[in-house]
């Protein structure tokens, strides 16, 4: 099987596929905003399920530029990088929708939120209220994007060391 393509680099495939992934999430996202449905929990794994797709589209595209090879760390840093990238676009769009298109989607959060630990009943009114402030700090402005982007890196991270695994295919060795 002659590859007549032109090599990539992990960095290349972990920046474009972490546009399109990060693209997709934001579509994903915006329809959960807008139809006020961010906080069920099924559908917010569907993120995840972008984010997985995601990482595999890029291993099997980097596979196919580079002779049908790419070892474990080669998967690990495309996966890696893809997740930076996606974090740091969904966090951006988070705070601009936030604080711009529809500032009251935070405070549909917040009451939501509360209502979830009232409800449990494990926590006093007084906890319950330093726990939404405590939240609320992490989710807004420059540290909300910080916290959306570490929080992609290390979901990113852990789905990678298995899709890696999976997906990898080293180059022998006596070739």
């Amino acid at each position: 099987m002659e590859n007549t393509s032109t090599p990539v680099s992990t960095t290349s495939v972990g920046l474009r596929y972490g546009l399109l992934t990060g693209i997709v999430s934001i579509i994903y996202s915006f329809i959960l905003l807008a139809a006020n449905l961010e906080q069920n929990t099924a559908l917010s794994l569907l993120g995840i399920v972008i984010l997985i797709g995601g990482i595999f589209l890029a291993h099997k595209n980097y596979k196919e530029n580079n002779g049908g090879f790419m070892s474990y760390g080669q998967g690990l840093g495309i996966g890696v990088i893809l997740s930076l990238v996606s974090g740091l676009l969904g966090g951006i769009f988070r705070y601009v929708y936030m604080e711009f298109i529809d500032p009251s989607a935070a405070q549909r959060a917040i009451e939501q939120t509360r209502a979830k630990m009232e409800e449990a009943g494990n926590m006093s009114d007084a906890q319950i209220d330093q726990a939404i402030q405590m939240s609320q700090r992490f989710a807004t402005g420059p540290i909300g994007i910080a916290v959306a982007i570490l929080g992609s890196a290390l979901i990113g991270f852990l789905l990678t060391l298995i899709i890696a695994a999976i997906t990898k295919h080293n180059r022998p060795e006596f070739e």
